[in-house]
């Protein structure tokens, strides 16, 4: 299968703009199966513009103009896209969320369930972790700061997650964390995993793609640009007969108890 992987500056608050560029790359790289766009694709990442003009930027995740947009696009090509975006849910709560639309089907919606410190007083967090079927794989769907938690995705493996999928926006000067933990969690699951990360001022690039013995199939740096990597999905199954980890695991174990001195 064939991803696409969005590197590119977003600015902030010109949701409009950003729905009409995202339209244009998907339309520019039809010929794939996935399309990953980076965290808070539509809106630009800027927590205090977010808060102020939440009113006008945020969404509904089912009739909002993103999913309708992604909905249109995934059925005229075919294929998948994932992409983050402001949420306001029927609550009034906000979220940051992502998409998930499968060749024209109702788009699947992941809410950020471990937030960065600096979100907490904006966003309510997610309370679900799911794995979602599309017709370019399951995908894990994780965003940013969650890709820090192993536990996450050996969770999402387990549940049958093939490729986890990570739109971010990791800051400058942490640019290691992109390859490490991106790499880290393909192989520890033997999955294939994807950071989509925003380049726009103040967050670094270096997006990437990682097959499940992790091992780097693409890598950017910090300007605009598309990745473009081929997945073969039989690879997580011999990985895993090389490595049968995933399988081994004792999570009855995995419960602290303090052990006191004997006297």
């Amino acid at each position: 299968m064939e991803v696409a992987v969005v590197q590119q500056v977003m600015p902030v608050g010109d949701a409009a703009g950003n729905r009409e560029h995202l339209a244009r790359l998907v339309a520019d790289h039809g010929d794939v199966d996935l399309v990953v766009f980076p965290e808070m694709y539509v809106t630009g990442y800027d927590l205090a513009v977010l808060a102020a003009r939440s009113a006008d930027l945020a969404e509904h995740a089912t009739t909002g103009p993103t999913a309708r947009l992604t909905r249109q696009l995934s059925l005229r090509h075919r294929l998948t896209i994932v992409v983050g975006f402001l949420e306001r849910a029927d609550d009034g709560k906000l979220y940051n969320s992502l998409l998930i639309a499968s060749a024209g089907a109702r788009p699947a919606l992941y809410r950020k369930s471990h937030l960065f410190p600096a979100e907490v007083p904006v966003f309510a967090a997610g309370q679900v972790l799911p794995v979602v079927t599309t017709s370019a794989g399951v995908l894990g769907p994780q965003i940013c700061f969650e890709h820090a938690f192993p536990a996450i995705s050996t969770t999402q493996a387990i549940a049958g997650a093939e490729i986890l999928v990570i739109p971010s926006a990791v800051g400058v000067d942490h640019e290691h964390l992109i390859e490490v933990r991106t790499r880290a969690r393909a192989q520890d699951n033997q999955v294939f995993a994807i950071a989509a990360n925003s380049n726009s001022p103040g967050f670094c690039g270096h997006s990437i793609v990682v097959d499940p013995r992790g091992r780097v199939v693409a890598a950017a740096g910090h300007d605009d640009v598309v990745l473009r990597a081929t997945l073969d999905l039989s690879e997580i199954s011999a990985e895993r007969r090389r490595e049968p980890s995933l399988g081994m695991g004792r999570p009855d174990l995995y419960v602290l108890e303090r052990l006191e001195p004997e006297a």
